[in-house]
């Protein structure tokens, strides 16, 4: 059997997605895809731009205008319109990613986008890859925490002086379930993340991509 090509991690804000996903792609000598920044990055020029985030046609028309490439490096990493991630990671995008990404067509835009950089194998993370992008990967990952620890985690990635981290990831939550609803797939391997360190999520995730080799 030739080695797994197409990881797919799915899970919530704060469920370690993005610290296993970097990791395992550094691993794997994989490109890291973090779809996210996709939306963030539309969110983020849409903002800039004054494009209401209620208009379908006018976020479309961004979403087929945004330069998205795999950066040189290891491991390789996903660049969109040149944003620095620390401007995209930020409580103005974080309270208004839902409302861009929301749209049919954005989400019909990026999901072809998204096949067309994974497409000669990556570690892909989101809310959906598994399920909607890439549902025939050759290994899909599924993280799950509780509440209380995604909070903590979000507030160790955020500046989180004079924030509610609590509320805004309560409310990023009940939009994103609307929008996207996060399911994992139903072959897809599930790991509690809530007392797991990044190096035992890291050990469990290679275990099942080396069991599939």
């Amino acid at each position: 059997m030739s080695p797994p090509r197409i990881i797919a991690i799915d899970g919530a804000a704060g469920s370690g997605k993005s610290t296993l996903a970097r990791a395992l792609a550094a691993a794997l000598a994989l490109p890291y895809v973090n779809t996210g920044l996709m939306y963030r990055a539309l969110t983020r020029a849409a903002l800039d731009r004054h494009v209401d985030l209620d208009d379908d046609e006018g976020l479309a028309a961004l979403t087929r205008a945004l330069k998205v490439r795999l950066s040189p490096g290891t491991p390789t990493q996903l660049e969109v319109e040149g944003y620095p991630q620390e401007v995209l990671a930020t409580p103005e995008i974080d309270a208004a990613v839902s409302r861009a990404s929301r749209h049919p067509r954005v989400r019909s835009l990026m999901r072809d986008a998204q096949r067309d950089l994974g497409a000669h194998g990556a570690v892909m993370e989101g809310r959906d890859i598994g399920t909607v992008v890439f549902p025939e990967a050759d290994v899909k990952l599924f993280l799950r925490a509780d509440p209380l620890r995604r909070e903590a985690r979000r507030s160790q990635e955020r500046d989180a002086a004079g924030l509610d981290v609590a509320r805004d990831l309560r409310s990023r939550d009940a939009q994103d379930a609307v929008v996207n609803p996060l399911i994992a797939a139903d072959d897809a391997s599930t790991l509690d993340t809530t007392d797991a360190t990044p190096a035992a999520t890291l050990a469990w995730a290679l275990a099942i991509v080396r069991a599939c080799e």
